[in-house]
């Protein structure tokens, strides 16, 4: 610096940064828009049209970052930087972004509370055409019609020339107009991008909140209302044969399903000091004995359900006369998933199998004990067994999945997005699928109705919510036709309130690639092995893995886990996949008696002894 370039009033003025100041906190994510435009065109629309049928086509690939997290939150502009490139093969080749601003959610001047806008201004420089200036904007408004994803993911593009501010904007010339989307797979991919930078993990986890609410609350504040209102025919008002959950069609919790069977409820305590139960259904003594584990969300229900033949009746009639239904933590009949809790499958596994396997014993000796496991219930017990918390098992049916967890892709993105964002952006300790019909109203109830407005394949809000819940498809747990029509109405008394922990251990589980413990540092699971095949090859149990072939929840988890173990003990292991049935549907269809539940008969049968045919009665005619 020369003498007369010196300025004494800025050095005195200036002092060193103080090291222990901490940046703020930041949130970024990556965006992809692609779409056509039309030179020079004015009219965003035709724009769009001609330029698709004349193929000019136009992208971006941003990467937006809210430098302060605090001052964005407070800032009624909602301001960040946006870096990146615009592609359009008709200009040669890309332009970088030499500045660029984003806005989310603006209010509209003059628009009102209910019409808001995001704002893109990229400032661009091309070799022959010189300064150019992509401006856009979407519009998010409370209009009639089925628009939130239409909405959010359209953007109103045009190109103008000249480095060109807001204010300028309306005498500004358009050099091109047209119309960009964000495609559901460039969207999936964005949902992966979302990073944090801050000082400590707190800082960071509040950041993202922070981020989350602007962005979501605005949607609420304009689709909310009108979910809430039931103002838009033929979207939130009633559909004929619409679900009705009051009266209920058939009482909760019953038992009607199974007919000529004693029945009694067993109740027992796991070491870790929680009240589990059982339902048992005797007609007689038997040396071989069934118990049954529902999956997730679900409970005994979904296994002696009056509407149709169920797996407890057909068990009790083919010979099987002592059969046990463990409601254990998972079970909508309790209450644990209902509040924020850090409780895994390694919990499961230590916990509650061998305390049921106990209070069973206690009352039939050493009896054979068949299991039959479904969904996170198998592999919850795939790894109590193979890990050997429990033993004395003569043979195990595992539906769906048991320990190798693989699920469709949306669902991979879904169980990376959703812990964090049901319990710290919205705020809920657990999702459920009766939420639609809360009393009054409720944001659970908000939250259901926007996720049907994304579900048009029916008209049961729960049945909305469960492919939201789980898996990926329209529905995601079964295929309809499989379904009684009643069975498909009341899916809100089978399936209950899902806490979101156990999606964390799924997800460590898939990275995995394999049945592995939650925290293997903590001394609490130190009986447990870290990875479940450990032991794999010893294990003498039998096991028939089951699952449907149209599996939208865990794909072929089961096919895979079968190959995992052919390996280790070749010929110990049966496989069987059922056409034209899905997830839930293998147990819960009105046609099962007929299409599944004689496998499960023929391979109890191969591993239950010397017990004689003439024990058993005739199944039910079809």
């Amino acid at each position: 610096m020369t003498e007369e370039n010196r300025n004494p009033v800025r050095e005195a003025t200036m002092v060193e940064p103080d090291a222990t100041a901490q940046s703020p906190a930041r949130v970024s994510f990556t965006e992809e828009m692609k779409g056509y435009v039309t030179f020079g065109e004015t009219d965003y629309d035709r724009g769009f049209r001609q330029g698709k049928e004349d193929d000019t086509f136009l992208m971006f690939h941003l990467t937006i970052t809210v430098e302060d997290v605090d001052r964005f939150v407070a800032d009624p502009q909602h301001e960040a930087s946006a870096v990146g490139y615009v592609r359009c093969p008709a200009l040669g080749e890309d332009m970088p972004v030499e500045k660029g601003v984003f806005n989310l959610f603006v209010d509209r001047p003059g628009g009102g509370r209910l019409d808001k806008r995001m704002l893109y201004r990229l400032y661009l420089n091309h070799e022959e055409e010189g300064p150019l200036t992509l401006s856009g904007f979407k519009v998010i408004q409370d209009d009639p019609g089925y628009d939130v994803w239409a909405d959010t993911t359209t953007l109103f593009t045009r190109l103008l020339r000249g480095h060109v501010g807001p204010e300028e904007e309306a005498t500004a010339e358009v050099f091109a107009s047209g119309i960009i989307h964000i495609y559901h797979r460039d969207f999936l991919k964005q949902l992966t991008t979302m990073h944090a930078e801050g000082p400590t993990l707190a800082e960071r986890n509040e950041a993202r909140v922070q981020f989350g609410k602007v962005f979501f609350g605005p949607l609420w504040e304009v689709y909310g209302s009108r979910v809430a209102g039931g103002q838009t025919p033929g979207i939130f008002t009633r559909h004929p044969g619409a679900e009705d959950m009051s009266p209920r069609e058939i009482p909760l919790y019953t038992h009607e399903g199974v007919q000529n069977a004693a029945h009694e409820t067993i109740y027992f305590s796991t070491e870790d000091k929680l009240g589990l139960s059982f339902e048992r259904f005797t007609r007689a003594e038997c040396d071989d004995v069934v118990m049954i584990v529902h999956g997730l969300t679900t409970s005994t229900d979904m296994f002696i359900m009056p509407e149709h033949y169920n797996l407890v009746s057909y068990l009790l009639d083919n010979g099987f006369t002592d059969v046990w239904t463990l409601d254990y933590r998972m079970s909508n009949r309790h209450t644990y998933n209902l509040v924020r809790n850090s409780m895994t499958m390694d919990d499961i596994a230590l916990f509650d199998y061998p305390a049921a396997i106990a209070a069973m014993r206690e009352r039939i000796g050493d009896r054979r004990i068949h299991v039959i496991c479904h969904c996170l219930g198998s592999v919850s017990f795939t790894m109590s067994l193979f890990g050997k918390a429990v033993d004395g098992i003569t043979s195990v049916i595992s539906n769906s999945c048991g320990l190798t967890p693989r699920i469709p892709r949306w669902s991979w993105i879904k169980m990376n997005v959703a812990p964090f964002f049901v319990e710290y952006v919205l705020g809920y300790p657990y999702l459920n699928p009766r939420w639609s019909y809360d009393r009054g109203l409720s944001s659970g109830k908000i939250f259901s109705k926007v996720n049907s407005l994304f579900h048009r394949e029916c008209n049961v809000p729960a049945c909305h919510m469960l492919s939201l819940m789980w898996g990926s498809g329209n529905p995601a747990l079964y295929n309809h036709e499989n379904l009684a029509d009643i069975t498909h109405r009341r899916s809100g008394d089978l399936y209950g309130g899902t806490s979101m922990h156990y999606y964390r251990h799924v997800r460590k589980m898939i990275r995995a690639n394999g049945a592995v413990k939650y925290d293997p540092n903590d001394p609490k699971y130190d009986r447990l092995p870290n990875d479940y095949f450990q032991y794999a090859g010893e294990i003498e149990t039998p096991v028939l893995f089951m699952t449907g072939e149209d599996n939208r929840v865990f794909t072929d988890s089961n096919v895979y886990c079968y190959q995992r173990l052919e390996e280790l003990a070749p010929g110990r292991h049966e496989l069987h996949v059922f056409p034209n049935y899905g997830h839930q549907d293998v147990f819960m269809g009105k046609n099962n008696h007929v299409d599944i539940f004689p496998r499960l008969l023929e391979f109890l049968d191969k591993h239950s002894g010397e017990r004689q045919a003439a024990g058993r009665t005739e199944s039910r005619p079809v």
